[in-house]
């Protein structure tokens, strides 16, 4: 499968969901059911990864399972660990664009290039922007947080990520961030950008989705929503938002 034209083919249908998996949250087996589980409410694609100190086994044994339970496109979602998983679907090649720390915008994709074109593994670059709160994500890529009022110091990260030739741009408020991106932010970066926007972060109801996705968010990604008890009727509600 070419997860980029999947993704194309999707986009032409309108918003494309995606549920991210933390596998130090749960247990793989508990992955793999979450990932079922958003598969059947809609979800279009699962990243897998996104924190530190995950170990590289607890990593493939949840990437196993994820794979095992859903047959949507998993991509791998790199972390601040150690640990890497070359086997799902497709990498998401993240540069931290402010960063303060070289490593994060190209020294570590420099380490994996190699690798993953030896192994011709399918590579979708992103350029990714932490903006205010940042959260844990933030902190480990030593990120120059964007002010979330700072609607034109985003536009020129996200036109940086464009003009590089990245194929997609990547508004992240942190993982359990109280608010997403606002919407004036994603409005403003959206009406200069021509290449896909990601946005994620604290989306965790129908209302925070429907209004990233009318700001105009093309990918929205959620993750703490699948954490706790109900997640999947709170998921089917995010995702009803975004598709009607």
């Amino acid at each position: 499968m070419n997860v980029n034209n999947y993704i194309k083919q999707k986009l032409n249908d309108g918003a494309v969901h995606v549920t991210l998996i933390d596998p130090s949250r749960q247990a793989p087996d508990a992955a793999g059911r979450l990932a079922e589980t958003a598969q059947e409410v809609g979800s279009d694609l699962i990243f897998v990864g996104g924190s530190s100190g995950v170990t590289q086994r607890t990593l493939a044994e949840t990437a196993e399972a994820v794979k095992e339970r859903a047959s949507i496109p998993v991509l791998y979602f790199p972390t601040g660990s150690e640990s890497v998983s070359f086997n799902l679907d497709a990498f998401l090649f993240l540069s931290l664009l402010n960063s303060r720390n070289s490593q994060f915008i190209s020294g570590i994709q420099s380490k994996m290039a190699l690798v993953l074109k030896r192994l011709e593994i399918e590579v979708l670059s992103v350029g990714y922007i932490m903006v205010e709160p940042g959260m844990k994500l933030g902190e480990i890529g030593e990120a120059e947080l964007v002010a979330r009022d700072n609607f034109w110091q985003a536009i020129g990260y996200a036109l940086t990520a464009q003009f590089m030739g990245m194929p997609y741009v990547y508004l992240e408020a942190g993982n359990g961030a109280a608010q997403p991106v606002p919407a004036g932010m994603i409005r403003a970066v959206k009406r200069e950008v021509e290449i896909p926007l990601i946005v994620g972060g604290g989306i965790r109801t129908a209302i925070d989705a429907r209004r990233v996705r009318q700001a105009g968010a093309d990918i929205v990604v959620t993750g703490t929503v699948i954490e706790t008890a109900g997640y999947r009727e709170r998921l089917r509600s995010i995702l009803s938002a975004l598709k009607d």
